[in-house]
């Protein structure tokens, strides 16, 4: 567009300025918004120019709407002149960026590339570019970008503030992109002034007649495309003048209309050149011109185009046709006739030999009716997208299929696969919908598990249903008996998952138990582990520990089978086996990019350290499970998250941020509360009550969990729940209650050996003993291993100290409560430790007040750098695990160093050593 186009713009022309200006320093992202014509196009043109002319490097894409089904296509578009510099990466980023530009096979190992790793070599890939100089992305019609792309630019755009690396996204107005949700800033253009449009139209179309002139103005209502194209058109009256000015069309639909009317008098060849260009995505000219030839029955040239070169509709160079403008292709494709536009797909199939993917587009594209061959075209096309990490473009492909498709046999299988897409893509009406249409087929025995399996995925009623269970048994032992004992397991664990949600009852959790050690699986299988510790955490308790046992000492679990078995040890009581599973599966997850699952393992491993109270590990476990659940739209998790920091910021006595986080979490509850969250939620409600001194608001809320006719009534999570209970207790009443939920829990947790379960057993004995029995009782859960229970231990220890100092034996209460005071130091577990200190002064003995550490000055994410940094970790290194930039770690380092009371990082290891 000409450069008259930016009249009237000198506030944008500012603002883009600003960006560009202040790159140097620091990154920013911003989105320029509009109407079709509106002048994003010239706006992000005149800036990327002007970036150039700064000094620095800038990189372009435009979005078509035909090519959003190419996976990574306009990431490639805007990365392809830096893949030089690929080998610059880490291996793993690299393979994983080459795969999903399709130029490296998925490794054995690896499998196809996650997201957030290609999204991580993206952000790598630029960094270094801007180390050299600051770095432009600028993407215009960004809303035809494929899907992956723009999540990727999401990705990076979270990301920008210590990089010299700027974003510049054109949008059309109306249009939803992933970075809506990203808190990127926009810039809306808005029409241009009477005074701006009538000195537009002046310059480009200069002595008008006032009739046409007034007639120009009024229909282009500020837009400045149009007040450039109208003029011609209503001089053309190729089509009539209300239907280009009359406010009841559309303005994108006059604008279409006015470029029709140019179209009409070209000739007929360079019509055709037109059609098929507007029909293919690449604009490729070899393909355009091959294409057309085949379409007019005559060998075509560059020739054909220059009627439409010289009209302004195209640019043309040896490489690619270019439209002028968007709502130009779509005018080509609008005044077509349907027969054409198949054709000109065909046409272009036809010589996309050896490029499966756009070949099996356009095939599909040209078919008018079903047709079997093309439906297994863009399977293959699908399976190729996956194995790049594109779900989104293998779920079109396989809709697509499953429309084209003839066979009645594969109907189901690709209709079950898109389902399965589509639920990891969060979609669940659109899974709901592909379910539905599959459910009435004739389905094999492993479709119809599949389909069962898909259903629970969806489901969101997460109470005891006993019917919903016996479907869940029925349908995995018809899969055994098919001879899919994998997916059979994975039915039980389903089943058995819902067990610990909700207790459907003794009799039904021995059926899923039974149907699972039926299966022909070996004894160690995590998925089996899981089944029994989710469905019999008590009963079967023993053998979860057992078998955990064995498999940590024995070792050979992947990182997927390291995070079940963690979250299977949680759910048996098992946390101090738990945290070496979870972190073994963390660290993996890491490395493969898996964030998905990597956020779920770090919320099970945030519980972990929440429950010891390990500070250290904990603040940026919780922190990161945070940000990742909310990065990654996984609300059942980021509830989960929640919950551990407000636990954890509870114990270490921050009560109003505990309270904002729980309350947070009550939130993103709604929608999928099960009474394993509501359980969870009253428990950590009760422990913000206990650090408040408020024991009487304490019991109320956790006795919730002991309540049958309660919706947080869990029964496995009240070994979690009694000590907070016990030591809540008391009032008479609430002791009297507090003994009654002792003494049927003893009962049903007899068979259980994990040490958090006899740990919480023994402490509520001690506290909740009468005086004749209490000593012997403290004593008792003294010599218990609690070593990997600190905190209840030294909670137990300040209990017995201020017994003893209540019975008159001041100088015996001395010892436990200076263990209790130096415990709770040691933790950071402010609230306990002010009373152990509390206690110690009423028993005669002073001081020991903690002093606040340097590192307490750092925030989790500082924490979480400065640890990895102190291993030896390179920026590099550091930035891999945590899925930010080297730059962006160094801008931490920069500021923990002051904070720490340190120049450099050799110094990060003593002073860790240090900490108090």
């Amino acid at each position: 567009m000409p450069g008259d186009e930016l009249f009237g713009r000198a506030g944008e022309l500012a603002a883009l300025d600003a960006l560009v200006d202040g790159l140097p320093d620091t990154g920013a992202a911003l989105v320029v918004r509009g109407a079709p014509g509106i002048g994003k196009s010239a706006l992000l043109s005149r800036t990327g120019r002007r970036a150039r002319a700064a000094g620095l490097t800038v990189l372009t894409a435009s979005g078509v709407e035909a090519e959003t089904h190419l996976p990574y296509a306009g990431l490639h578009q805007l990365t392809h002149g830096l893949l030089d510099r690929v080998g610059h990466l880490p291996p793993v980023q690299a393979r994983a960026l080459l795969g999903a530009f399709g130029m490296a096979e998925p490794s054995a190992t690896e499998g196809a590339p996650q997201f957030f790793m290609i999204a991580l070599a993206t952000l790598s890939l630029l960094g270094d570019a801007a180390d050299e100089a600051p770095v432009l992305l600028v993407a215009d019609d960004a809303q035809w970008l494929d899907a992956p792309t723009l999540d990727v630019l999401a990705f990076v755009a979270r990301r920008l503030g210590a990089e010299p690396l700027g974003m510049l996204l054109g949008v059309r107005e109306g249009c939803v992109t992933p970075l809506d949700a990203s808190a990127v800033p926009e810039l809306r253009l808005e029409p241009l002034t009477a005074t701006a449009a009538r000195d537009l139209l002046d310059t480009v179309r200069p002595g008008l007649e006032p009739p046409l002139r007034r007639q120009v103005l009024d229909g282009a209502a500020g837009n400045p495309l149009a007040l450039i194209e109208l003029p011609a058109a209503l001089r053309g009256r190729a089509t009539s003048a209300d239907a280009l000015t009359s406010p009841a069309v559309p303005l994108t639909s006059r604008l279409e209309q006015a470029f029709s009317s140019r179209l009409a008098d070209l000739p007929p060849d360079t019509r055709t050149a037109l059609l098929v260009a507007a029909s293919d995505e690449e604009g490729l000219l070899g393909d355009v011109l091959a294409a057309a030839s085949g379409l007019a029955r005559t060998a075509l040239d560059a020739d054909a185009l220059r009627p439409a070169v010289a009209s302004g509709l195209v640019t043309a160079d040896a490489q690619r046709v270019l439209f002028s403008h968007p709502l130009v292709r779509s005018a080509v494709l609008h005044t077509a006739p349907l027969a054409e536009r198949l054709a000109a797909h065909g046409a272009l199939a036809a010589v996309l030999e050896g490029r499966p993917d756009r070949q099996a587009w356009h095939r599909a594209a040209a078919s008018g009716r079903p047709d079997e061959s093309v439906a297994e075209a863009l399977e293959r096309t699908a399976a190729r997208a996956e194995a790049r990490g594109a779900p989104a473009v293998a779920l079109a492909a396989l809709e697509r299929a499953v429309a084209l498709g003839e066979r009645p046999s594969r109907r189901a299988g690709r209709l079950l696969h898109a389902a399965e897409l589509t639920l990891e893509l969060g979609d669940a009406e659109r899974a709901e919908t592909l379910l539905h249409l599959a459910a009435p087929l004739d389905l094999d025995e492993r479709e119809r598990a599949r389909l069962v399996l898909l259903r629970e995925r969806l489901e969101t009623d997460v109470s005891a249903s006993v019917p919903r269970l016996r479907l869940l048994i029925a349908t995995a032992e018809s899969a055994a008996d098919a001879g899919h004992p994998g997916l059979a397991l994975t039915l039980l664990r389903a089943a058995a998952r819902r067990c610990w949600w909700a207790d459907p009852g003794r009799e039904t959790r021995e059926r899923v138990v039974a149907a699972a050690e039926r299966l022909p699986v070996p004894e160690l299988h995590a998925e089996l582990v899981y089944v029994l510790a989710a469905a019999t955490p008590l009963e079967n308790g023993s053998t979860v520990v057992e078998r955990l046992e064995r498999l940590e000492s024995e070792g050979g679990y992947d990182v997927i089978a390291a995070g079940t078995l963690g979250a299977a040890a949680t759910m048996a009581g098992a946390y101090d086996l738990a945290g070496g599973f979870l972190r073994h599966a963390a660290a993996g997850l890491r490395a493969q990019g898996r964030l998905g699952l990597l956020t779920q393992t770090l919320v099970s491993l945030s519980f972990t350290s929440a429950h010891v109270v390990d500070w250290e590990a904990g603040v940026p476990s919780v922190a990161e499970a945070v940000r990742l659940a909310q990065e990654s739209g996984q609300r059942r998790w980021l509830t989960g998250a929640l919950i551990a920091k407000a636990q954890l910021t509870a114990v270490l006595g921050d009560v109003a941020a505990a309270q904002g986080a729980i309350a947070e979490a009550e939130r993103q509850g709604l929608a999928v509360a099960n009474p394993s969250n509501l359980a969870f939620i009253q428990i950590t409600r009760g422990l913000i009550g206990l650090a408040a001194g408020r024991q009487a608001e304490a019991f109320a809320c956790v006795w919730r969990v002991f309540d049958p006719t309660d919706p947080a009534h869990h029964p496995y999570l009240q070994t979690l729940a009694l000590p907070v209970l016990a030591e809540s207790a008391v009032s008479d009443e609430h002791l009297a209650q507090a003994r009654q939920a002792l003494s049927g829990l003893q009962e049903r947790a007899a068979p259980a050996t994990a040490r958090t379960v006899r740990a919480g057993l023994g402490f509520a004995q001690a506290l909740l003993a009468d005086d004749d029995s209490a000593e012997a009782r403290f004593r008792a859960a003294l010599d218990l291993d609690m070593s990997q229970e600190p905190f209840t231990r030294a909670r137990l220890l300040l209990a017995y100290g201020a017994w003893l100092r209540r019975r008159r034996r001041v100088t015996e209460s001395r010892t436990p409560l200076r263990i209790a005071r130096e415990s709770f130091a040691s933790l950071r577990a402010e609230p306990w430790h002010e009373r152990a200190r509390q206690e110690l002064r009423s028993a005669g003995e002073g001081g020991g007040q903690r002093s606040p550490t340097d590192w307490e000055l750092l925030t989790p994410q500082e924490l979480q750098i400065a640890q990895l940094a102190a291993t030896g970790l390179s920026n590099r290194d550091i930035g891999q695990q945590l899925y930010l930039s080297p730059r962006t770690v160094g801008a931490h380092l920069y500021r923990i160093y002051p904070k720490l009371g340190i120049t450099s990082r050799g110094q990060l290891r003593e002073r860790l050593g240090q900490r108090g």
